[in-house]
Parts: C-alpha cells; sequence; structure tokens
C-alpha cells in the first residue's frame, strides 16, 4: 500500500463552479516531499473554504484502482489528481477503510473522516453526463482525511494501517447511507457510539417512507 501520487492545485476562477464562481478541483502531481500541516498540503488550496475548508476535510484520498474502473465506464483516460484528490494511492482499499482509522503516510498521521461527497463543481469539471448519479451509484468515493501528526509525504511513501477501529462503518457504507441505501444505514446505525446525525437521517428516512 502506498501513495502513487501526491497532489495540489491553486485556486482559479470557473463560470461553471457553482455560486463562487472559482475552484481548487484541478490537482496536479508533484515531484518532490510536501508538507503536511493542521489543514492539509502545503501549497494546495480549497477555493470553498464554507463546504471544504473544515479540519476533517484538510485531505482527500482516491485510489488508482477506482480511476482505472472508471476509466472502464467513461472511455477515457484519467490521470492522477482529476477527481480533485490529494492523494493517489496504489494496494488500499480506500472505500472500504473504516471511519476513525489511521494512517501513517511519511511522517505525518492522518484520520479517516468520511467520504467525498458529490457536487455541482465536480460535475461540471468532470463534464460526463448523469455524473453525479453515476458517481453516487457508483459508491466509490474516496475518503476525506483529518491530519492528527503533521508532517511530511511523497510519491512512493507507503501507508501504514496503524490503528482500526474494532466496530465501524467503511467509507462506502458511510456514503451509500447518506444517499437512501437502508441496508447501509441500519449497519452505521449498528455500529457502538455512532454520531447523532445517523439517527436524525435515519428518523427522517422514516417519516418520508410513512
Amino acid at each position: 500500500m502506498r501513495i502513487l501520487s501526491v497532489n495540489v492545485g491553486r485556486s482559479f476562477d470557473a463560470e461553471w463552479a457553482g455560486k463562487l464562481g472559482r475552484t481548487a478541483i484541478d490537482k496536479r502531481a508533484v515531484p518532490h516531499r510536501v508538507a503536511v500541516l493542521r489543514n492539509g498540503l502545503a501549497g494546495d488550496e480549497r477555493a470553498d473554504t464554507p463546504n471544504h475548508g473544515a479540519p476533517s476535510h484538510a485531505v482527500y484520498a482516491y485510489a488508482r484502482e477506482d480511476y482505472d474502473w472508471w476509466q472502464g465506464e467513461l472511455g477515457r483516460d484519467l490521470r492522477d489528481g482529476r477527481f480533485g484528490e490529494n492523494l493517489t494511492t496504489a494496494g488500499l482499499d480506500v472505500n472500504g477503510a473504516l471511519v476513525g482509522e489511521r494512517w501513517r503516510v511519511g511522517s505525518a498521521l492522518l484520520e479517516v473522516t468520511g467520504p467525498r461527497i458529490p457536487c455541482v463543481v465536480f460535475r461540471n469539471w468532470m463534464d460526463e453526463p448523469g455524473w453525479l448519479k453515476r458517481f453516487t451509484r457508483a459508491a466509490r468515493p474516496g475518503a476525506y482525511l483529518a491530519v492528527v501528526e503533521p508532517g511530511e509525504l511523497g510519491a512512493g511513501d507507503e501507508v501504514e494501517i496503524v490503528s482500526r477501529p474494532e466496530t465501524g462503518m467503511t467509507v462506502a457504507d458511510a456514503f451509500r447511507a447518506r444517499h437512501g441505501d437502508a441496508d447501509a444505514l441500519a449497519r452505521v446505525l449498528a455500529v457502538p457510539g455512532h454520531a447523532p446525525e445517523w439517527d436524525e437521517l435515519a428518523a427522517r428516512a422514516g417519516r418520508a417512507d410513512g
């Protein structure tokens, strides 16, 4: 399990980038090692800080294996960083990671916090028909990570899973549950100590069904 590519990007103006009209989704691979700060990677920007600026969204990881699957689906090449991720991984089941598990990458310690939720900027950036529905249906969202211990990392670094909750929800289950999958929501609700937001989601779903 290793980091295939480290990707950063600067904000730029774009008419298609939602109400803000600005985005930093275009992440590009860098050849050097990068400092990992509390709020993300050095040299990386996030334009939409209200939605993407939280400490729980400091770093975004996506698996090369999922890119390869998407290439088959879309019939086009997808370079590392195309989905806006900071870390492109190889040999790591990012979507099967448990929320709360921790990764040692280089000298930094990162914690999985949840799935990426696709937005209108991502849809417009990809320019694929029905992209949000297709991305949601595939349930290959990649994972957001918080920075527990700052450090530095680079392409080629191994990813060591240093701790993992005894019971927990996977990134994929959290993603599916947020998008109306009743079985996934049941698995999330079975996790001891789950956040109250999941009970609220279940209650809303119950009212809708009723």
